[in-house]
């Protein structure tokens, strides 16, 4: 009986590491290659006209991220699967891509043995990560959270107005609420941001992207 390939598309804006990718797969008896994108919106037409199995996806590229077409693929063909290989371990992209749907990720140092068994299990919905990758997750899964996750919509339109240097009376206005009323939301944003003041509080917000 023969054996069913594995269909994979390569994908990385360096031609160099796609050839190199593409004899990779050849010693391999039970893989092929069947497509190449030298960024993430050729990877998305290729994948759509090939229906590979697998996907190897760079995540630094122009155009298109490699975030981005992971999950561009994954909404339109949720059998592909995608394992991000990259040379990079920021926690940032390790949580794009898999919040992207990819379900390895893996640094370009991984081994030939190491990479084709990644293939294999994304294969059968198994994961596959870098130690890298799991210390990511691990961190942050125990980070604290970040300033103003508890603000509620209230205290965010609060917030805002503060950071453009309204004061309370002219909040209230704003707002059509009561003085009162503007004192103690301002208060709680003081305090959930830990801030000493109104002043440090608009700084936090502006730094931590709560305001635009």
């Amino acid at each position: 009986m023969t054996q069913q390939l594995i269909r994979v598309v390569v994908v990385d804006d360096h031609a160099v590491v796609r050839s190199g990718l593409a004899d990779f797969l050849m010693v391999y008896e039970d893989m092929e290659l069947v497509g190449e994108a030298s960024n993430g919106r050729a990877a998305v037409d290729v994948c759509l006209r090939t229906q590979p199995d697998v996907v190897l996806m760079d995540m630094m590229m122009p155009e298109m991220d490699g975030a981005t077409a992971t999950q561009a693929i994954r909404a339109r063909c949720p059998a592909i699967q995608v394992i991000a290989l990259t040379s990079f371990r920021e926690e940032e992209l390790v949580n794009a891509a898999l919040k992207a749907g990819a379900i390895g990720y893996l640094l370009k140092t991984v081994t030939a043995d190491e990479l084709a068994a990644a293939i294999r299990a994304a294969v059968i919905g198994r994961p596959t990560l870098a130690p890298e990758a799991t210390l990511a997750l691990m961190h942050t899964a125990t980070a604290p959270p970040l300033p103003g996750f508890d603000l509620t919509e209230r205290e965010r339109e609060v917030l805002c107005l503060m950071a453009n240097g309204l004061n309370n009376r002219q909040i209230a206005q704003k707002l059509i609420v009561s003085l009162s009323t503007v004192k103690y939301h301002v208060s709680n944003v003081i305090s959930k941001l830990g801030a000493a003041n109104r002043t440090e509080a608009a700084s936090i917000a502006m730094q931590n992207h709560l305001v635009s």
